[in-house]
């Protein structure tokens, strides 16, 4: 079924905005994330993306043309879908709201006929009223900008503040990002139209709100605006349309002489747009370019600087970078030697997960590790032996993990949890295999791997790992774990220490086997060991059982022939 997209409120004073650029035309397929259509509202260009994937059907609104918030702006569909009744529709709609209108003009103007005399009487007293009303209330200090909860997509009702980008006292700019908000739809950037201090958050990282709720406040440094938040908090935008209106107010008492020169103002302003045109933007200030622009230019190599901006006041628009032909013989602009540079790479969801699961075992399981040398001469023999069987191949690590297995069926301490009532002594062994993939470090899980063969350790661990780099694995698929083994070996790491995965109670970190000389019945000779250590959480195993546990491993390791019996 066809989707209807209506002009969004892409600020918090928004009530209509411009098409400036259709980076898609009718018929074009559209997926989701693809900008759409870059809208100028009452403060800035900004590029608004497509929630939806299909074919684009209508355009409602051209280049260069204003609708309100709200009006039809696009529909997405499937390709040769009847939307006649979905555009007739819209505009059936905004007629009757019309003829609504004119109706309830006509009738108020007979109201205010019939009450014209009693207003006189009542005047003085409402007067008084506003007056006490309006010295209770708390005006906005001077150069103080309330900031609302913002509507990014059309049937945005609510947001949550993912992440601030900013804390209060921080310096921000006009154009600075402030915060990541999750809307129904996706996780947006919200930036500041603002310059100023931020003196007040009105909702915390992970909190929601609805559209329109106090987000935060930026003015002056040190101005006192703990009044301003409580009163919006009662009143709504109350305050914010106070303020307006004040404003409003101030413009019409200046004289007229001011609206004469003012007529001269626009000539002047025509100018320096032209001049800005006509330049490429090589000031040394703050670039104003769309974020696709930005983007595009930094995969190109392209400086902003050496660009002329087509946009509004100058501003570089996705094209004017399409267009772009550097001067003759001019080259790549320099860069001084030892300049200062970064690339910010956005926290994907994984990466937030992964850095505040380790933080909270970091800093709430007492840890303390545990490290023993293997002697791997009987385990590299009988890895070849096995792996003989053309049907059957197993790695070093399956092996490990299925001598971890058996291990934790004698020290049932180990495959423990911990709470604050209780500790938790699985039955069941359900061992996690830590794998490396792009953005992060995902735990697949080995279902009763205690009762699984050399085999089938190796074929699932194999399955599972694929799944994981190709971002098919399911959330069940890493569900579980009693314990984690985490191996570095491959990479050449011959010892390491790993953070407790929890709930679990211990972890194993496993390295490289390395070819050195050992001690052999009182001869040197050339050996090769490796080097596994066990994290431990304190409160459920305790030193002595983490001992136990590793000596039960290296049994079985150096004598693989034992996990057989």
């Amino acid at each position: 079924m066809a989707e209807v997209i209506n002009m969004p409120r892409l600020s918090d004073t928004m009530e209509e905005g411009t098409v400036a650029t259709w980076l898609k035309k009718v018929g074009d397929t559209v997926k989701e994330g693809d900008i759409l259509v870059e809208i100028e509202t009452d403060k800035a260009t900004m590029e608004f993306e497509s929630f939806y994937e299909g074919t684009l059907l209508h355009i409602g609104i051209k280049e260069g043309e204003t609708a309100k918030v709200d009006s039809l702006l696009a529909i997405i569909g499937k390709k040769d879908e009847d939307i006649s009744d979905l555009i007739d529709g819209k505009s059936s709609d905004a007629k009757s709201k019309e003829d609504d209108s004119k109706e309830e003009k006509k009738s108020s103007d007979k109201k205010e006929d019939k009450t014209a005399a009693n207003k006189d009487e009542k005047e003085d007293s409402e007067s008084d009223s506003k007056e006490k009303s309006s010295s209770d209330s708390v005006k906005i200090p001077e150069g103080v900008e309330v900031i609302t909860m913002p509507r990014l997509s059309d049937t945005m009702t609510e947001g949550t503040v993912a992440t601030w980008l900013k804390k209060e006292g921080d310096k921000v700019e006009e154009g600075d990002i402030l915060a990541e908000i999750e809307t129904d739809k996706a996780t947006m950037e919200f930036e500041s139209f603002y310059s100023g201090t931020l003196l007040k958050i009105g909702v915390g990282e992970g909190e929601s709100a609805s559209v329109d709720a106090l987000l935060a406040i930026i003015g002056p440094q040190g101005t006192d605006v703990s009044g301003v938040a409580e009163n919006f908090k009662n009143a709504g935008k109350s305050l914010a349309k106070e303020e307006k209106s004040s404003k409003e107010d101030k413009a019409e008492e200046k004289p007229s002489s001011d609206t004469e020169t003012k007529k001269e103002e626009p000539k002047k302003e025509a100018s320096s747009v032209k001049k800005s045109e006509s330049s490429p933007n090589t000031n040394e200030g703050r670039i104003f370019a769309s974020p696709l622009a930005k983007k595009l230019a930094e995969e190109k190599g392209i400086n902003l600087r050496q660009v002329r901006g087509s946009g509004e006041n100058g501003r570089i628009v996705k094209s004017d970078i399409e267009n772009y032909q550097p001067a003759a013989g001019g080259g790549q602009a320099y860069v001084p030697v030892g300049t200062e540079s970064f690339e910010e790479v956005k926290n994907s969801q994984m990466r937030k997960t992964i850095a505040k699961r380790l933080s909270e075992s970091k800093f709430t399981a007492p840890e303390y590790y545990l490290t023993v040398e293997l002697d791997m001469d009987h385990a590299i023999a009988a890895r070849e032996a096995i792996n003989a069987d053309p049907d059957v191949k197993i790695s070093f690590n399956d092996m490990v993990i299925k001598a971890c297995a058996m291990a934790l069926r004698k020290h049932p301490q180990v495959n423990s949890q911990w709470t604050p009532e209780a500790t938790r002594i699985a039955k069941h062994i359900h061992i996690g295999v830590a794998v490396a993939v792009e953005e992060g470090l995902l735990v697949p899980v080995l279902k009763f791997a205690d009762q699984m063969t050399f085999s089938q350790i190796g074929a699932q661990v194999k399955e599972l790992a694929g799944k994981a780099r190709n971002k098919k694995i399911t959330p069940q698929e890493m569900e579980g774990s009693t314990f984690t083994v985490s191996n570095l070996g491959m990479f050449g790491i011959t010892e390491f220490t790993s953070i407790i995965n929890q709930p679990n109670s211990a972890i194993l970190s496993v390295g490289a086997i390395v070819q050195k000389p050992v001690v052999k019945n009182g001869q040197i000779a050339v050996g090769n060991t490796m080097t596994v250590t066990l994290a431990c959480d304190h409160r459920t195993v305790d030193g002595a059982t983490g001992a136990k546990f590793l000596q039960t491993l290296r049994q079985y390791i150096e004598n693989p022939v034992t996990m057989f019996v």
